[in-house]
C-alpha cells in the first residue's frame, strides 16, 4: 500500500480544472510548454500536479514576466504561470472560490462570475442620472503591492483548508523571472496574469474598500472593478472629504491612489449648469461624458451625460485592424476575412455596441476601407480606383449582409 496523502484533493478537480485553463487560452510560461503541449500528455501530467499538491510537495516555478503596453502609454507587467501552475491555481481557485464569492458586495463587479463589465458600465450610467458627482479612483500598481500578510489573514478567515492556504502563500511568493532570466523575489502583490489573482484582490479590496465604505460613508453608492472604482456623490465637498478618507485608508493597506487617474466630475447634463474643469470620466474602456440623446419611442432630444466608447479604446481598435495588414493579404478571400476577423468584430459590437453604438462607427468605417485597400490590392480593375473597389464592397454588403458581423447589424457606413 502506498503512502497516506496530508491532503486529501480529489483527482476529478484536476480534469475540471484543466478544462477552464484550456477554454482561457494563454501563453506558455517560463518552461516554454503550450496548453497543447501539456495536452499530449494529460493524464500523466496531471496526475503529476495532482500527487505534488496531495503530498505537500508542490512548489510553483517562476512566473514569467510579459510585457503588455497600456493603452494610455507605459508598461504593464503581466506575470504568466507554467501550464500546470496554472491547472494547480484553479483547483485552488474552484475550491476557494465558493466560500468568498457570497461575501462579496454587490457593487464589486471585477472577474466576478455572473458579473461583467457591461453590467457596471450600466449602474454606473443610472447613478450618474441620480447623482451630480463622481469620484473617480484608481489604484497604483493595485496587483503589485497587496500585502503579504493582510491578504493571508484573510484567507484563513474564510477557509480553514490546510492545503489551499498553504499553497495561495506559496503563489505569493514565487518569484518573477525577467526576459534575462533575472529571478525577482516577491514580497508584496500577486502576479496579474495568475489564475488565482482576481480572486485574492477582490478578497483583499473587501476588506480595504468596500466594507471600509460601508462603515465610513453608509448609504454613499459606489461601483468597483478591480482597482478601478468610482464613488457618486450629491456634492463637491462630500467628494473632497471622501477623496481625502480614502487616499489615508490604501496608505493604511500599503496602496496608493493614483494621482493623475483620480479626480472628481461634474455629470453636466441639460439641467445641470455651471462650469467645472472635470466633466467626463473613463471606465473599463467607456467614457462617460455630456452628449446629445433621443428618449426612447420620443423624438425629444436633450443633454443627457452618458457613456459611449472612449477615444482611447477606438485609437486601440483602429490599431488593431491595422495590425492585421489585411490591405495586403491579397490570398485571402473575403469569407477568408470574414471567418477570421468577425469574432473580433462580434466583441467590439456585442461590448461597446451596448451603449450609444452610433459612437463605434468611425471604427467600422475603418475596418470597411481596410477592406477597400484589399480590394484595390486583391483585383486589378480595382488598382488606384477606390470608389470603384468601395461600390464593389457596397454591392456584396447589399447582396451578403450576414458577411461581416457589423454589416449584419446594418452599419454598413461608408466604403471610401
Amino acid at each position: 500500500m502506498g503512502a497516506t496523502k496530508p491532503f486529501t484533493i480529489p483527482k476529478k478537480l484536476f480534469v475540471e480544472a484543466f478544462e477552464a485553463v484550456k477554454a482561457n487560452k494563454g501563453a506558455a510560461g517560463v518552461d516554454g510548454q503550450s496548453v497543447e503541449d501539456f495536452e499530449k500528455n494529460l493524464k500523466d501530467n496531471l496526475y503529476r500536479v495532482w500527487n505534488r499538491m496531495s503530498s505537500g510537495s508542490y512548489f510553483p516555478p517562476p512566473v514569467k514576466a510579459v510585457e503588455i503596453p497600456k493603452k494610455n502609454g507605459g508598461i504593464r507587467i503581466l506575470g504568466v504561470p507554467t501550464v500546470a501552475d496554472r491547472v494547480a491555481q484553479m483547483v485552488v481557485k474552484l475550491t476557494f472560490e465558493p466560500s468568498v464569492e457570497p461575501v462579496f458586495l454587490k457593487d464589486s463587479y471585477g472577474y466576478r462570475p455572473g458579473r461583467s463589465a457591461l453590467d457596471a458600465i450600466a449602474v454606473t450610467r443610472k447613478r450618474c442620472w441620480q447623482y451630480n458627482w463622481v469620484l473617480e479612483f484608481d489604484i497604483k500598481g493595485m496587483f503589485d503591492n497587496i500585502d503579504h500578510e493582510l491578504l493571508m489573514r484573510a484567507v484563513r478567515k474564510h477557509t480553514d483548508c490546510r492545503w489551499v492556504i498553504l499553497y495561495i502563500g506559496r503563489w505569493l511568493k514565487a518569484p518573477l523571472q525577467l526576459a534575462n532570466g533575472t529571478l525577482v523575489e516577491r514580497h508584496k502583490g500577486t502576479p496579474q496574469g495568475g489564475v488565482v489573482s482576481p480572486v485574492l484582490c477582490n478578497l483583499f479590496m473587501h476588506y480595504a474598500f468596500d466594507l471600509w465604505m460601508g462603515r465610513t460613508f453608509a448609504g454613499v453608492p459606489w461601483c468597483r472593478y478591480a482597482d478601478d472604482g468610482l464613488v457618486h456623490c450629491k456634492t463637491e465637498q462630500e467628494a473632497q472629504i471622501i477623496k481625502a478618507a480614502l487616499a489615508r485608508r490604501l496608505e493604511k493597506c500599503g496602496l496608493r491612489m493614483h494621482p493623475e487617474k483620480t479626480r472628481i466630475v461634474y455629470c453636466q447634463d441639460a439641467n445641470r449648469k455651471g462650469e467645472y474643469p472635470n466633466k467626463q470620466f473613463d471606465f473599463l474602456g467607456y467614457t462617460f461624458r455630456p452628449r446629445v440623446v433621443q428618449n426612447r419611442g420620443q423624438d425629444r432630444r436633450f443633454v443627457g451625460f452618458s457613456p459611449a466608447v472612449g477615444a482611447q479604446s477606438l485609437k486601440a481598435m483602429c490599431q488593431m485592424t491595422r495590425s492585421w495588414n489585411l490591405r495586403n493579404r491579397s490570398d485571402l478571400s473575403l469569407q477568408d476575412i470574414a471567418r477570421m476577423y468577425n469574432p473580433v468584430l462580434q466583441g467590439w459590437l456585442n461590448y461597446f455596441g451596448r451603449f450609444y453604438p452610433s459612437a463605434l462607427y468611425p471604427v467600422l468605417r475603418h475596418f470597411n476601407r481596410t477592406l477597400v485597400a484589399w480590394a484595390m490590392h486583391k483585383f486589378r480593375r480595382f488598382k488606384d480606383h477606390p470608389t470603384r473597389a468601395g461600390l464593389f464592397l457596397q454591392r456584396i454588403a447589399k447582396q451578403m449582409p450576414h458577411l461581416f458581423a457589423h454589416w449584419q447589424r446594418g452599419m454598413v457606413g461608408a466604403f471610401a
